[in-house]
């Protein structure tokens, strides 16, 4: 692969360390978004760094506009401009919808869903300019199955591939490619907090028996991502175990 340039919202995360890995050893330039208040993204960095990874970091909100645009002049500032754009920046507040508060909704759709296209629109022009681009979004099992609980999650993320299948029509002339990526359950620490219990539940819904691993939605993600794999856009490509 060229040395492109990547940028991974949601970076620092459990799913997004290992994207940015992946993409880092395939020989891309990568940065990572990070949120101050919610994230450590200078102890991140310095953290990958000892483990080999010299990653760029860009701070800000991904669901409001303009400072969406800001973190992303700020990688490019740092980088060049972005050839691959890997919107994995997302949240969960599950409740019953009869139990559901507006802002649990909006927060939910705003973070997962209007955060990737706040980011797509700084990059995307530039990609058809220079005729060549990756987009990857992260969705999930429960954007194609639905799950108890998360009206507002399923929700935008089945809103996500939405926008994938429009933006491949729209880019694909462009040597733009646009893919949704949808993982079932996967050992990060966020699923770790949730208890032996839940967990024990989760992995008897999945047939291989097992939660997968970051690196396995990483990979998919870097294949995605190569100048190799042109001709495949508007897909959902699913990592869930069998589970759907």
């Amino acid at each position: 692969m060229t040395s492109r340039v990547a940028l991974v919202t949601g970076g620092t995360g459990g799913i997004g360390t290992e994207i940015c890995k992946a993409l880092a050893n395939n020989g891309c330039r990568v940065a990572a978004s990070w949120l101050a208040g919610v994230d450590d993204g200078e102890g991140w960095q310095a953290k990958l760094k000892e483990e080999g990874f010299d990653f760029a970091i860009a701070e800000g909100d991904v669901s409001d506009f303009e400072a969406a645009a800001a973190m992303v002049k700020e990688a490019e500032a740092k980088l060049g401009p972005i050839d691959i754009l890997v919107n994995c920046a997302g949240i969960t507040k599950d409740c019953f919808l009869h139990k559901m508060e507006k802002d649990q909704w909006d927060a939910v759709l705003r973070i997962n869903l209007d955060s990737v296209f706040n980011v797509t629109k700084q990059v995307i022009k530039g990609m058809r300019g220079r005729g060549f681009g990756r987009i990857i979004n992260i969705s999930s099992v429960n954007g194609q199955k639905g799950q108890i609980g998360q009206t507002n999650y399923s929700a935008a993320k089945a809103g996500m591939h939405g926008f994938t299948m429009a933006l491949a029509q729209e880019s694909a002339r462009k040597g733009i490619t646009v893919n949704t990526v949808s993982p079932g359950y996967i050992a990060t620490s966020m699923v770790a907090a949730m208890g032996e219990k839940t967990v024990k539940k989760m992995i008897d819904q999945i047939p291989v028996g097992r939660l997968g691993k970051p690196e396995e939605i990483a990979r998919v993600v870097a294949f995605l991502a190569a100048d190799e794999s042109g001709f495949i856009t508007g897909a959902n490509i699913a990592i869930n175990g069998g589970m759907h």
